[in-house]
Formats: structure tokens, C-alpha cells, sequence
């Protein structure tokens, strides 16, 4: 029987050796605003609890706040004993003993760190310093940071070929991919590439190909890694969150989140990248992993703060779990467990039970702007999310509720305020009582304010978004 490593996964090249889900085995998500991971039982598609790493809004604000914030990226070492979760807003990995849920060590790393990726030896974890442009290297046995490699600014995730001599970095802010040299920790050659925002990168398990998503543009981009040229580029939809490969009976595939239309697609990785299925899933779907056995693809659900597990012999969606607020990356790691143990020790539960809205926002004629916002309760007060693409590039714009049934909306209540990127795009946030006032609970004219309106901040201005 032979074995090969890729990163974070020990993969069975042999598929009648493959091993079935088990109990032994979790799926975990990254939950970015209750900080927390979400620990799940394949076999049950059970919720057995979480890992609770930080606070949620706005506790977290304090200037005397210990824990971590924005956990959004996930590692599992090749042995399956340890996983490393990445923190954005604290800039922390934490590392963690998948047998009982314990934090093993923290480590602290530069501005804004996005995913980890263990080297197929197991001795180190290479983590992407998004806010930089240098990758963290951590010492396993030590956890502590031996060293950085310069990059290409920005880096978004690593993969590592199956020998462990090569790493391939794709960037959030360089239209290129570096290809690092690992045994001297220097970039070796920069592929160009279609887009500068590419967050998400996953290897084929012969690590002759490298997919890897371009979230601003919604393409997805195939590595050839014999010629080290890019093979195919292909047009998958808006919001190309993240992408993994597998292998199955029906032959070799990659499944790719779109979140911009709610569906993961199916493609063929044979030449010609043929699209075989669009599975619809729910609100936002981000991170995705494959079984150990590849008979399942797992899959978070940024708005919808569950995960579903997807068969991939029919493309079908088998369950669909409740997890922590807003998932990010998800794995699934075989084997994370010993042999009769619960494996639930040392879980919580943070913000699990409450629900989240999703109001979609649509132009008041037919145009190219859209938008969701999403909220959630923290609590005493509401967290309001926003995403909007198709808008006036490098404008302002006002988010607010209004009282009004017709243009030129009352700016009753401003939630905030955000700015387009150059491509038309932006996101945004408030925090506050937003369910309350929208209710009429706490205003003083006792009115509902029933309807979200993104307008140009220029006073009178029409409206281009709004949402029921």
C-alpha cells in the first residue's frame, strides 16, 4: 500500500484502501464571528460541540481582550494530531490536539495571517501573513517562528507537491503565483495569473495539477505543475470562494464554491475542464474539503451558519448542520480521534442556536448592482453584514433604513457607510440594535423601518439598491 501527503491530509493512493467516514474521523469550520471551530461527527453529521477561541462582537473590543478574533483558517498536521487555526484579527494560530480539543500553544504572527498548511514531514506549518508579504514558518515541536519567506505581497494559502519540495503560493493582492523552493525557502519563479485576488489554492492528490480560486474576477485557474504554466482558466461564477479536488469512481473532479449564486459546481479536470453539475447548497457557500474516502464533499455556509455534506457519487446534498456564525475554511480530517474515544471533550456551544437573516438587495430596475446584507444577533445588539458588487467604482455609499414606501427614500437610520473598490465592489458593517429599530421599538416616532437602502452619499441621490 502506498501513501502520499498533501497538505494537512494523509491521502491513500490505493482507492480500495481508502478509508470509509468513521467516528474517528471530524469535520471542522472556521467561525469567523462567534470565534469558534465547529466540531462535527461525519458518520451522524452531528454538531458535537464547539472550540471556543474568542468572544463574539463586541466583546471583543475591550483594549484588555485576550482571546482571538476573525478566526477564519484552518491546517491539520499530516498525522491528523494537531490542527492550526488562523485568527485574522488577533493574528494568532492556535494549535490544537484533535484527540481532545486542547490548545496545545499560540503562536503570534505578522498583520492579518489567512490559512496554514503543514509541510508534508509534519515538522513545520507555513502560514500565509496576508497583511505582509512574507509566509510564517513554524517550528511543530517548538511552535515557535523560525523564519519568513518573502513572497509576492499578500499571500492567500499554500500547497506543497506530495514529495515536499516545492510550495505554491497564490496571492490576494499580486496577479501571480510564487513557486517556492522548499528546501531553501526561496521563490523559485512567479506565474502570472488572471486576477491579483486569489484566496483559496488545492493540489490533486498525483499533484500534477494546482487549482486555485480568483475571488475578485469568479474564475478558477488550473497549474500544470510538470511545465509550470497555467493549463486552463475557467469561468465558474461571482464570488469564487474555494475550491477541492477529488477522486472518485466516475473519474477525477474539482468542486468549486461560488457564493455569488449559492451552488457549488462540478468540473471534469480532464482537458477541456468540462462543468458536470451545479449543486444548489444555500446562503454563501465558502470553505469546501473531500472525505478521506472521497465519497463526500463538506461545505461551510458563510450566511447560513451550517455546513452540508454533499455525496459525490449523485451530487445530491445528504444533511445540512448547524455550526458557529459565518464559516470560513472548512476540513475534514480522517482519523482525528483515537479508536473509542468520544472525541467531545473539552467542547462548548457559542452562538449556535441563533438564526441568521439574509435580506437579498436588488436595484430598483433592472441593472448589474446586487447585494446581501446578513444578520445576526449578538446578543444585546445586532451584527449586519454587507455585500455588494456591481456599484459605481472608487464611490461612496450610504447604507441606511427608511420608513419610505418610494424614491427619494427618508435616511432614517444610517448603518454605515462604505466605499467601492475599483471593480464596483465592497463590503461593509454595523453593529448595533438593528432588529429593534427596525421593528419601531426603539425610535421615537414608534415607525417601522421596514426597508435597506444603499444610495451615493451625495444627499437626494436615487437609490440602487433595496431590500424589502
Amino acid at each position: 500500500m502506498k501513501f502520499s501527503l498533501l497538505p494537512g491530509l494523509l491521502l491513500i493512493t490505493s482507492a480500495a484502501a481508502a478509508q470509509a467516514v468513521s467516528h474517528r474521523d471530524r469535520v471542522y469550520t472556521a467561525d469567523q464571528i462567534s470565534n469558534t471551530v465547529s466540531v462535527i461527527d461525519p458518520v451522524d453529521n452531528k454538531l458535537l460541540g464547539q472550540i471556543v477561541l474568542g468572544k463574539p462582537q463586541p466583546d471583543l473590543l475591550s483594549a484588555l481582550y485576550k482571546g482571538q478574533a476573525l478566526v477564519h483558517g484552518l491546517g491539520a498536521s499530516p498525522d491528523h494530531k494537531l490542527l492550526a487555526v488562523v485568527s485574522v484579527g488577533s493574528n494568532n494560530v492556535t494549535f490544537i490536539e484533535t484527540a481532545t480539543n486542547a490548545i496545545r500553544g499560540s503562536v503570534y504572527v505578522g498583520r492579518a495571517p489567512h490559512e496554514a498548511t503543514f509541510r508534508p514531514d509534519g515538522k513545520e506549518a507555513w502560514i500565509t501573513v496576508r497583511g505582509e508579504d512574507y509566509l510564517s514558518v513554524i517550528d511543530v515541536a517548538t511552535l515557535r517562528e523560525t523564519r519568513r519567506v518573502p513572497v509576492p505581497n499578500g499571500p492567500g494559502q499554500i500547497a506543497f507537491s506530495p514529495d515536499g519540495k516545492r510550495a505554491f503560493v497564490c496571492s490576494s493582492f499580486s496577479p501571480e503565483l510564487a513557486v517556492v523552493d522548499v528546501a531553501t525557502y526561496k521563490v523559485i519563479k512567479k506565474v502570472p495569473v488572471v486576477s491579483p485576488f486569489s484566496p483559496n489554492i488545492f493540489p490533486t492528490r498525483d499533484g500534477q495539477q494546482i487549482w486555485f480560486t480568483h475571488k475578485d474576477v469568479g474564475k478558477v485557474s488550473v497549474l500544470d505543475t510538470k511545465t509550470l504554466t497555467i493549463s486552463g482558466v475557467l469561468t465558474t461564477g461571482p464570488i469564487s470562494n474555494h475550491v477541492a479536488t477529488v477522486d472518485v469512481a466516475a473519474g477525477k473532479l474539482a468542486y468549486v464554491t461560488v457564493g455569488g449564486e449559492d451552488v457549488v459546481k462540478v468540473y471534469s479536470r480532464a482537458p477541456g475542464f468540462k462543468q458536470l453539475a451545479t449543486i444548489p447548497v444555500g446562503a454563501l457557500p465558502h470553505g469546501i474539503w473531500p472525505s478521506g474516502d472521497g465519497s463526500r464533499v463538506y461545505v461551510g455556509l458563510e450566511n447560513g451558519d451550517s455546513a452540508v455534506a454533499i455525496s459525490t457519487a449523485s451530487n445530491k446534498v445528504l444533511a445540512k448542520i448547524k455550526v458557529g456564525q459565518a464559516p470560513m475554511a472548512l476540513m475534514y480530517v480522517p482519523n482525528a480521534v483515537p479508536a473509542g474515544a468520544a472525541g467531545a471533550t473539552g467542547l462548548g456551544r457559542q452562538l449556535v442556536d441563533q438564526p441568521a437573516i439574509v435580506r437579498t438587495l436588488k436595484p430598483p430596475t433592472p441593472g448589474p448592482a446586487t447585494g446581501t446584507m446578513t444578520l445576526r444577533s449578538e446578543g444585546l445588539v445586532d451584527l449586519a453584514t454587507f455585500a455588494l458588487r456591481g456599484l459605481t467604482p472608487n464611490t461612496d455609499y450610504d447604507i441606511f433604513l427608511t420608513s419610505g414606501t418610494k424614491a427619494p427614500y427618508p435616511r432614517d437610520y444610517a448603518l454605515t457607510t462604505v466605499r467601492t473598490d475599483a471593480k464596483g465592489g465592497a463590503m461593509g458593517q454595523a453593529l448595533g440594535p438593528v432588529q429593534r429599530i427596525a421593528g419601531g421599538d426603539l425610535n421615537t416616532s414608534g415607525k417601522k423601518f421596514s426597508r435597506v437602502i444603499v444610495a451615493p452619499k451625495a444627499a437626494d441621490s436615487e437609490p440602487v439598491l433595496v431590500a424589502e
